[in-house]
C-alpha cells in the first residue's frame, strides 16, 4: 500500500499551544532548528487508544530540551495533558505520537540566545514499524562505518536530531547492500545499537548480554525489556561487548518504541537463532504494552 506522504496527511497538530490544520503546520525556512539542528523529539506509541509510558517519554524530552540548552515554555503536565486530549480528539486506535522542540527563525548562526523555543506535536495511525514475517523470521544486520562518537564530543544523552544524521547514512547503506538495519560500534570499537533501537544478544546459557549504554541513549523500551527478563529470571548482563563476541552468541534482538522487540537472524554472515526465550519475551512485552487487549 502507497504511504501518504507526510505533507500531504490530514488532521491537526499541536503547534505552539494552537490546534492547526495538519498540511498547515509550517516552519520558515530560515529556522535555526533546521540549519544547525537544534532540535530534540521523542517518538510514543498508541495502543488500543492507550499511550505506552507517556510520562517517562516526556521526561525524557524536557531532558533532552535542557541538554540542548533549550527551555520548554510548558510544563510536564501541560505537555501529558495535551497529548491525551489530542490522541482521544483524533480517536487514533494504534499510532504513533511525535512531540519535538526546536529553534525558530529570529537569528541565523550558531549562536542563537534569542531564538524563540517552538513546541509541536503529531500523531499518526502506525500499526506496525516491521511487517510480521520479518518479525517472525528476524532481521539482518550489516555493521555501519559510522561509529557512536564519544561523550565528550556530542550531546549523547539526549534525543536530538543532529545525533541521527549518522543513523541515516548508516541504514541508508545496509537497505543498498541487502540488509534491513546497521549495527553502530562506539568510538571505542565496542558494539553500541543498531540505528534507533537497542540491541541484545542471548548465549549458549540462556544469558542476556546488553551494551551499556555510555554513548547512545538508555532507551525506554530497552530498560522496559530489562526489567521484563529479570520478572522471567533470565540473567541480564550490561557491558562493554566486542564485536568478535558476536559468533559466540546464539540469539539477538533489536528493542525500541518502533521495533517493540524485534529478532535479528544475521549481523553480517553470523546467523542467529529465533528462539523461544526471546518470543516470549515478545508476548510479555506485546502484554504488558496493551497490543493484544
Amino acid at each position: 500500500m502507497e504511504q501518504i506522504p507526510f505533507d500531504k496527511r490530514s488532521g491537526k497538530i499541536w503547534f505552539n499551544n494552537q490546534l492547526v490544520e495538519w498540511q498547515d503546520a509550517k516552519v520558515h525556512a530560515i529556522s535555526h532548528g533546521m540549519h544547525y539542528a537544534s532540535l530534540v523529539f521523542e517518538g510514543i506509541r498508541i495502543y488500543n487508544s492507550k499511550i505506552f509510558k507517556l510520562e517517562e517519554h516526556t521526561e525524557r524530552l524536557f531532558h533532552s530540551a535542557k541538554v540542548m540548552d533549550m527551555k520548554i515554555p510548558y510544563s510536564v503536565k501541560e505537555i501529558n495533558q495535551t497529548t491525551k486530549k489530542l490522541v482521544q480528539d483524533q480517536s487514533i486506535q494504534n499510532g504513533y505520537i511525535r512531540p519535538f522542540v526546536w529553534r525558530g527563525s529570529e537569528m541565523m548562526g550558531v549562536s542563537a540566545q534569542n531564538t524563540k523555543i517552538n513546541v509541536a506535536i503529531a500523531i499518526w495511525d502506525w500499526p506496525a514499524y516491521f511487517d510480521p514475517k520479518v518479525k517472525l523470521n528476524g532481521i539482518k544486520l550489516n555493521i555501519s562505518k559510522w561509529q557512536r562518537p564519544p561523550q565528550n564530543s556530542s550531546p549523547w544523552n539526549s534525543k536530538a536530531a543532529g545525533l541521527y544524521m549518522i543513523c541515516t547514512l548508516s541504514k541508508h547503506q545496509a537497505e543498498r547492500d541487502g540488509f534491513t538495519d546497521s549495527l553502530m560500534l562506539d568510538h571505542e570499537g565496542n558494539i553500541a545499537e543498531a540505528t534507533s533501537a537497542n540491541i541484545f544478544f542471548k548465549d549458549k546459557n540462556n544469558e542476556l548480554h546488553t551494551p551499556i549504554p555510555d554513548s547512545f541513549l538508555n532507551g525506554i523500551t530497552r530498560k522496559t525489556v530489562i526489567n521484563l527478563a529479570k520478572s522471567k529470571n533470565i540473567k541480564v548482563n550490561e557491558r562493554k561487548i566486542s564485536p568478535n563476541e558476536i559468533p559466540n552468541f546464539r540469539g539477538c534482538f533489536i528493542t525500541g518504541t518502533a521495533a517493540e522487540i524485534t529478532p535479528v537472524c544475521s549481523i553480517m554472515n553470523n546467523k542467529f537463532e529465533v528462539c523461544n526465550l526471546i518470543k516470549d519475551l515478545s508476548s510479555s512485552y506485546e502484554i504488558l504494552v496493551g497490543k493484544n487487549n
